[in-house]
């Protein structure tokens, strides 16, 4: 660290230490996210708040042309980052403390940046937290289909290759410690990355034709669900399915079926469909979590013929049924309410 550097992070340990040393948990280094030519000058990035008061301490200033900016991060933002729920995750995962108000700061901080790393270790978890980016990717992409200003488009198309970035290192059972910067060199080393990503990747940004942007962009996004759903495929075929967990999910949902049959008796293919639709997304994950290839109940919808679209829907629970019995998980079902209490 260079005198001028030091001379700033001692400057802000004075400060709390002289006007907010009750009002401050931790100080915090983070410096992955600056210019390699910056990368020498290291300081303070952002403090843990103990209490509304420390809102005073929050500065940004310049010097020397070096933008500074001593910031708040509550307890509750930093926890979502060790659960890998915030953007940049290099922010707990790569810090170091400063300043500490109590040793017992000190070890929450670091217990969580101890459950960051174990979360990191779980395929299962970081897949999940890899589609949950995917899904906030299909919601830019829908916007960006009906924009017309150019520069929206490109704004977009790029968010859409950094959040699919993201997911796909997250697959990876990784996160980018380098933010937006190098994120195809991080990439082309990872073990397993969607098809022509790299490439679909470079295209959207040196392309100039926003409609080409989005034809570009709904490759990428359609090559990284592939990409997913085969990884998602080949973690489950890894490990025990626990049929106990459908019959939970079932028992949740058997009054939707419910609901269907009642409608169709009804003659009404309205809320039929509207109903079966829930039940078919549903039955979709499902049945794929728990290798059950028979769940189309929605392309046998006839508004002529509802006992036939009734009939598909019983065949369809009752695949799930089957495959719960045959697990032996013994679904949780009274024929009164006397025997429920009984039981219970």
């Amino acid at each position: 660290m260079n005198p001028d550097e030091t001379r700033l992070t001692q400057w802000a340990i004075n400060t709390i230490e002289t006007k907010y040393r009750d009002d401050v948990s931790i100080l915090i280094e983070h410096n992955s996210l600056r210019l390699d030519k910056d990368s020498e000058s290291k300081s303070f990035s952002y403090y843990i708040p103990a209490s509304n008061r420390a809102n005073g301490l929050a500065k940004t200033f310049i010097i020397d042309g070096m933008g500074y900016d001593l910031f708040p991060m509550s307890w509750e933002r930093i926890e979502r980052m060790a659960d890998i729920k915030e953007y940049n995750t290099t922010c707990l995962a790569d810090a170091e403390i400063l300043w500490a108000r109590t040793e017992g700061d000190r070890q929450r901080f670091l217990s969580l940046q101890a459950r960051l790393q174990a979360n990191l270790q779980n395929p299962q978890y970081m897949l999940v937290r890899a589609k949950k980016w995917l899904e906030t990717v299909k919601e830019i992409y829908q916007d960006t289909l009906f924009e017309e200003k150019v520069y929206k488009v490109r704004e977009n198309a790029g968010y859409i290759c950094d959040l699919l970035s993201i997911a796909v290192a997250f697959a990876n059972q990784q996160y980018l410690p380098h933010g937006q910067t190098d994120q195809l060199q991080a990439l082309s080393v990872m073990n397993v990355v969607p098809k022509d990503f790299v490439r679909l990747y470079r295209e959207i940004i040196v392309e100039a034709s926003p409609d080409s942007q989005k034809r570009l962009c709904y490759n990428l996004i359609k090559n990284t669900m592939a990409f997913l759903d085969a990884q998602e495929d080949n973690s489950e075929a890894s490990g025990t399915p626990d049929y106990s967990e459908l019959a939970s999910w079932y028992q949740e949902l058997c009054y939707t079926w419910r609901r269907v049959y009642y409608w169709c008796d009804k003659c009404d293919p309205v809320n039929a469909y509207l109903w079966c639709c829930m039940l078919q997304n549903e039955a979709e994950e499902w049945g794929l979590k728990f290798g059950i290839a028979d769940i189309d109940i929605l392309g046998s919808f006839d508004k002529n013929d509802l006992a036939g679209f009734r009939k598909r829907a019983e065949t369809v629970e009752q695949h799930f049924r089957d495959a719960i019995n045959e697990n032996g998980v013994v679904l949780a079902e009274y024929k009164t309410v006397e025997d429920f209490l009984k039981a219970n």
